[in-house]
């Protein structure tokens, strides 16, 4: 955690952060606020459950230095999105803190907060949990929970040759979110302007899962997920679980202009957006007779969509360049596990 706040104390003991962060169960009666050792959730009628676990930890998904409403909007927004993907409606979270040392009260209070403005944009609440004190940086580790109807969970795995791909909203903006925070003079230097760099910046540290989308995917998509390590990995990996590859063209991947200008700059950062990660967005397989009906479907909804290529026979993914030739990259996307030393995304 950075600097403390001019007169702010450490929290003591456990049970004291647990009573900062009981409001967030917003008085549900499963919680038992924050007094029990488990939770209850019941399904609705008709419904199944669905889990979802994406941990973050500073110096790897955010920046130790990352505003602690910013860190804790960002910790549950990464988990709904891959609900949002399935189709799912997002209902409770189960939360694990782990600090080196004791949190400070005022960062665990602007902690709280984003996380109140995350769950009530999203429409779920903490549920249970617990915190722990350990060697390393602060890690956020969240369990979302949300709901489908019984047996239409959109899978990764049952996209189909012939099928069109499309990705909802714009790639590339986070990744170039992080480079900006990471280096401040790179928006003068990439004729950004300020709303630009704002722009890319907000997207970095706040996602904005793609929960409106989820009933349209359930009625049109064959498969979805959502896009956090790259589209060219993520891509790769719905191919993988389909048995099929894919044909991508780089002129078709939606923008924001402030990406848009960047890569007009520097064509060097056309890796960045392929490759980069924390977009989350989702990219959906639909099949050709439902393709109209789901792009119609996805702007009453208030989603932009756009194809960006189609499912083949064989396997792997095709990245068609600029210049028509397949594009080489040096890495397809984010790996916690590739060869070398620990990767950083913050």
């Amino acid at each position: 955690m950075p600097d403390h706040e001019p007169g702010d104390q450490p929290i003591e003991g456990e049970e004291a952060i647990i009573r900062l962060l009981a409001p967030l169960t917003c008085g549900a009666a499963g919680a038992f606020d924050l007094r029990d050792d488990c939770a209850v959730l019941e399904p609705e009628p008709g419904h199944e459950l669905v889990l979802k676990t994406d941990p973050i930890a500073a110096g790897v998904h955010f920046p130790a230095s990352a505003a602690p409403a910013d860190i804790g909007f960002k910790a549950l927004a990464v988990n709904v999105s891959d609900l949002a993907a399935k189709g799912a409606r997002p209902r409770a979270y189960l939360m694990a803190l782990s600090f080196p040392e004791a949190p400070r009260r005022h960062w665990l209070i602007q902690f709280r907060a984003g996380l109140h403005e995350a769950q009530a944009r999203f429409g779920c609440h903490l549920l249970g949990g617990d915190t722990d004190r350990r060697p390393g940086p602060v890690t956020i580790s969240i369990t979302v929970v949300g709901s489908v109807p019984r047996g239409r969970m959109v899978r990764r795995g049952t996209a189909r040759v012939g099928d069109g791909l499309f990705v909802s909203g714009t790639l590339g903006d986070a990744a170039l979110g992080l480079q900006l925070f990471g280096d401040p003079t790179r928006a003068a230097a990439l004729g950004l302007s300020a709303e630009m760099a704002q722009h890319l910046l907000a997207r970095y540290h706040r996602p904005q899962p793609r929960l409106a989308l989820a009933s349209v995917l359930i009625e049109h998509a064959t498969a979805a997920m959502d896009l956090s390590d790259g589209v060219a990995k993520d891509l790769g990996r719905m191919c993988a679980a389909s048995g099929c590859a894919a044909k991508v063209r780089l002129a078709d991947l939606p923008l924001s202009p402030a990406a848009a200008q960047a890569v007009t700059v520097d064509p060097g950062l056309w890796a960045a957006v392929v490759a980069g990660g924390d977009d989350y967005e989702i990219l959906a397989s639909i099949s050709p007779d439902r393709q109209a009906r789901f792009e119609a479907a996805a702007h009453a909804a208030g989603v932009p969509v756009r194809r960006i290529g189609t499912l083949t026979e064989g396997s792997g993914v095709v990245l068609e360049g600029l210049d028509g030739r397949p594009l080489d990259l040096a890495r397809s996307g984010w790996d916690h596990f590739a060869a070398g030393p620990l990767p950083r995304r913050a």
